[in-house]
């Protein structure tokens, strides 16, 4: 029997990634997201035997709830979740901040990740087997200028990972977290609001992390043999050694 994995914010990036990545192995793909549109495309691109798309926002509890449980018989036994979806907002000082965009932090980042692990690990904890990867990001390991409120969630994440590992340990299910440096996805285009020329220069002067090198680390954690646990990976492009500091050409 295939197993089934449920990754958040999957319409792009490394929640796309991930998706094509577990799909190459022969899982089943739950996708979670937003936009619709690309949820069926998707579905219409790998079709619907092993595709299936679920369409709410994570920052809604009740959104969440109503979508796992709406989920066929036969895709409820969830082995892996992948909590990608997640966000910036904003790059300013705290004192000038936006509190919009806290707020859209803290509960995509937040708030999301505890709604989602919550319902999916008590189907794991029945079943005493399971794996929940959270994305984090090198910003919950290190605080760099201007990053403050969403450096706060990815701390938050970091915390969590810890304590879910913890707690979710008898009951013989993994947890792993995953943290990026500088990866070329439509985060930075997110955090500017749409604006693409300044998400590019981002990117500009080295070589980044593109998607598919997260997808193959959250692979690589899911695929180990039961009894082996990768608590922590952070993943750095060679030429960005902490938060903050990129060497460009």
């Amino acid at each position: 029997m295939k197993k089934i994995v449920l990754i958040t914010g999957g319409t792009s990036g490394i929640g796309k990634a991930c998706a094509e990545r577990f799909l190459s192995d022969g899982y089943k793909v739950i996708i979670t997201g937003r936009r619709q549109e690309r949820l069926l495309g998707f579905q219409t691109q790998f079709g619907e035997n092993d595709v299936m798309t679920l369409n709410f926002d994570v920052r809604d509890n009740n959104q969440v709830v109503q979508a796992l449980q709406s989920l066929p018989e036969d895709w409820k036994n969830i082995d892996v979740l992948v909590n990608n979806a997640g966000l910036a907002l904003g790059l300013s000082q705290f004192y000038d901040g936006n509190v919009d965009h806290w707020n859209t932090m803290i509960d995509t980042n937040i708030k999301g990740l505890l709604y989602m692990s919550r319902e999916v690990s008590r189907g794991m904890k029945e079943r005493q087997s399971g794996h929940i990867v959270n994305i984090g990001s090198i910003a919950g390991k290190e605080v760099y200028t201007n990053g403050n409120v969403y450096c706060a969630t990815k701390h938050a994440v970091d915390a969590l990972n810890k304590a879910m590992r913890i707690e979710l340990s008898p009951f013989g299910i993994r947890v792993s977290g995953i943290h990026p440096g500088a990866v070329e996805t439509e985060f930075s285009v997110v955090r500017f609001e749409g604006d693409e020329e300044r998400a590019k220069i981002v990117y500009q002067g080295f070589e980044n992390l593109v998607a598919e090198d997260i997808a193959d680390a959250v692979h690589y954690c899911c695929t180990r043999k039961p009894h082996v646990n990768i608590n922590d990976l952070v993943i750095m492009p060679q030429a960005q050694p902490q938060a903050g500091v990129i060497h460009r050409k």
